[in-house]
């Protein structure tokens, strides 16, 4: 009676091994068989191939190929769509390259005034500030808005209350100095002596750092950050903080990070018209993405352009500009990073 006790314990104990060996192998292999993406943006604009020089061309990609190997280590290893494209945006957010963060145009004042904004795909929840001038990471900002707070944006000194609060890293507004983005200020001082108070040079008006990421769980999450216009009035709020306007997310159909005439994009609603032909008309993303801003837009001589990936992995970068700094990763092994039309 004993042996057979033993026996059907021996029975039952390999059993149940073997059950548990094959669900985690199971789950490992569902997991590892789910795709993830990301892409990224620095800025969209009218930027002359011959106005860059090789190094500086090297500069750039080696900083937007930073920012998608940081946010594809979160996703192969599982990790969330907003940890991807938090970590992404942080790292444009603290080079002097991009107008976001560190390297954040001046305004007409001479301030730099950043803006930013986050969206989870799989809740909705969405998180921004504008207006922050010692916030070191806005997208950090953002995020903590989104899920600590019962509000979607804060702005301005009540914004930067919130992040000391949070624990955020508040800086000297001195951080955001850069002798680069000073000396496009300076220009920009003098051509509005020189020509008119309300003239702004076209390559000035844009200036955007974004990342959206499509995780192994099937969450999309989209950010955006900004430091805006250079010459812009004191106050003035783009559409980087604006959701549905520089950035939206939804597990229903896609995520985008707009960058571009903010204006523009505020008023055309472009994150989410995006969403809504893919949700309303059946529009494929390309197809949506491409109609915004090749068609809607230039038909008001609107420029910029936008990155997004849709629910099954599908990604797009569509600008109307000569160059917008982009890349992206994919769980397939696709990967690249350009600046120019290609």
């Amino acid at each position: 009676m004993k042996n057979m006790m033993r026996s059907n314990n021996c029975i039952f104990a390999r059993f149940l091994f073997f059950t548990l060996f094959f669900c985690v192998i199971s789950t490992f292999g569902l997991f590892a068989s789910k795709p993830y993406a990301v892409v990224i943006h620095g800025g969209a604009g009218n930027i002359a191939r011959e106005s860059l020089s090789d190094e500086q061309i090297e500069d750039y990609n080696n900083k937007l190929a930073e920012a998608l190997i940081a946010a594809e280590e979160i996703l192969s290893n599982g990790g969330t769509s907003l940890d991807a494209v938090e970590t992404a945006t942080r790292i444009l957010e603290d080079s002097p390259l991009f107008n976001a963060g560190k390297g954040a145009v001046f305004t007409i004042d001479g301030k730099n005034e950043l803006d930013a904004s986050i969206m989870c795909g799989q809740t909705h929840n969405a998180g921004a500030v504008a207006g922050v001038t010692t916030v070191k990471n806005p997208i950090s900002a953002a995020r903590k808005v989104m899920e600590n707070s019962p509000h979607v944006l804060l702005t301005g000194k009540g914004a930067e209350t919130f992040a000391f609060e949070q624990g955020l890293e508040i800086v000297d507004p001195g951080y955001f100095f850069d002798r680069r983005r000073w000396n496009q200020y300076r220009e920009f001082i003098r051509n509005q002596v020189n020509r008119s108070r309300s003239y702004i040079d076209e390559d000035l008006k844009m200036g955007t750092v974004g990342a959206v990421a499509l995780d192994i769980h099937g969450n999309i999450a989209a950010a955006t950050s900004t430091g805006g216009m250079v010459g812009k009035r004191y106050g003035r709020i783009g559409d980087s903080p604006i959701i549905g306007a520089g950035n939206y997310a939804s597990n229903l159909t896609c995520g985008v990070s707009a960058t571009g005439h903010g204006e523009y994009f505020i008023r055309n609603i472009v994150a989410y018209d995006i969403s809504a032909r893919m949700k309303y008309k059946g529009q494929s993303l390309a197809e949506a993405a491409h109609f915004v801003i090749q068609e809607k837009l230039r038909e008001q001589d609107a420029n910029g352009g936008i990155i997004a990936i849709d629910k099954d992995g599908n990604i797009v970068m569509e600008f109307n500009t000569t160059a917008m700094f982009r890349g992206f990763v994919k769980s397939t092994g696709e990967k690249g990073v350009w600046i120019f039309q290609e």
